[in-house]
């Protein structure tokens, strides 16, 4: 009996060891000569296009099997076409990932009637993000305007790409807040055809959701000569590059209306999030997720940012899937007071 049960405990212990490899031979047969597509919600050229080619390049050689991974861009809705594909069109299998515009996790406070939100972002398996983000309030010093204040005096045109997206999302929040009249001007298609309306003189302002590379090489000479000044930093912390501009929560005085800031804050944590459809096999999640961090602190990788002038700092898939339970865990209160500030453009 003692040798039956000997037996026994040494073939479980033996399985348990072997197990993690039979799961990795699995994944690596499953993917060897396969190819994986990278839907990004981004157009060619800006910072999640860069993002996402980079880990792209770096990340298929950490995956078990090694497939090749190409870049597909989706642009649309502010990044909600790319999330509703991911979640309900794109294989299940593990052959898609998205990389989604950081806004994923709260579009349900900005789609009031949730007419374009075709997911739960708490189902999608985070993978994680290359880099966490702070967003800029960027003034034109030839509209007249020269401080927080004088956005209060009258209507400030800011250019934006869509109507959830954080340029107008922002604006929004601090007309509710602070007291500015902000009115987003929409329709434009990406972070520099907002830039280039700002150069043009076609708004007064831009505010952004994050600062990529791009973004700040092509700002920097407007605020070397005057042109622009930024007066406002939109995220939870100081950017050290502008150690000098305060935080829109450091602005605001109010509890509660620091709690607005804090909601909407949180997907500049996520930086620019990778995420797996819902339904793809545990194993390959885990396989996955894994190749993802491995990517991130690859000295190739971190080299090749460095010449791109590309942030790395990194969050992983856990912690991104954390903030986005607690995210949808918000008491019903502040959720309807987000709506509510949301909704004050429609009023005015």
């Amino acid at each position: 009996m003692r040798d039956g049960c000997a037996a026994a405990a040494m073939l479980a212990s033996l399985a348990l060891i072997a197990a993690p490899h039979a799961r990795a031979q699995a994944v690596a047969e499953f993917y060897r000569g396969k190819q994986i597509s990278l839907v990004t919600s981004a157009s060619v050229g800006g910072g999640y296009d860069q993002y996402a080619r980079l880990i792209a390049k770096h990340m298929q050689r950490h995956i078990p099997g090694e497939p090749n991974i190409i870049v597909q861009n989706m642009v649309g809705a502010e990044g909600l076409r790319a999330a509703n594909f991911l979640y309900n069109v794109a294989a299940q299998d593990g052959t898609a990932i998205g990389g989604l515009s950081r806004n994923t996790g709260l579009a349900r406070f900005y789609d009031f009637n949730n007419a374009g939100i075709q997911f739960d972002a708490r189902k999608f398996h985070w993978l994680g993000s290359p880099q966490q983000e702070i967003g800029l309030f960027i003034l034109s010093t030839k509209s007249g305007l020269g401080s927080l204040d004088d956005l209060k005096t009258r209507d400030v045109t800011v250019s934006s790409t869509a109507h959830n997206s954080p340029s107008t999302i922002y604006s929004r929040i601090l007309n509710a807040t602070i007291g500015t009249r902000l009115k987003p001007i929409e329709g434009y298609d990406g972070s520099q055809a907002c830039l280039m309306a700002l150069e043009r003189g076609e708004v007064d302002a831009h505010v952004s959701g994050g600062s990529s590379a791009p973004f700040r090489a092509r700002i920097a000479p407007w605020l070397d000569n005057g042109e622009a000044k930024v007066i406002m930093q939109m995220g939870m912390k100081r950017d050290p590059a502008f150690a000098d501009v305060p935080t829109a929560i450091e602005v605001e005085s109010a509890p509660a209306d620091k709690q607005m800031f804090e909601i909407a804050f949180a997907e500049q944590v996520m930086g620019r999030p990778f995420v797996l459809p819902p339904g793809v096999p545990a194993d390959r999640v885990a396989a996955l997720r894994k190749a993802f961090v491995l990517a991130l602190n690859d000295k190739a990788l971190r080299a090749e940012a460095d010449k791109m002038q590309l942030d790395v700092d990194p969050m992983s898939g856990d912690e991104l899937q954390k903030l986005v339970a607690d995210l949808y865990d918000t008491p019903p209160r502040l959720v309807e007071r987000a709506r509510q500030a949301l909704t004050v453009r429609a009023q005015r």
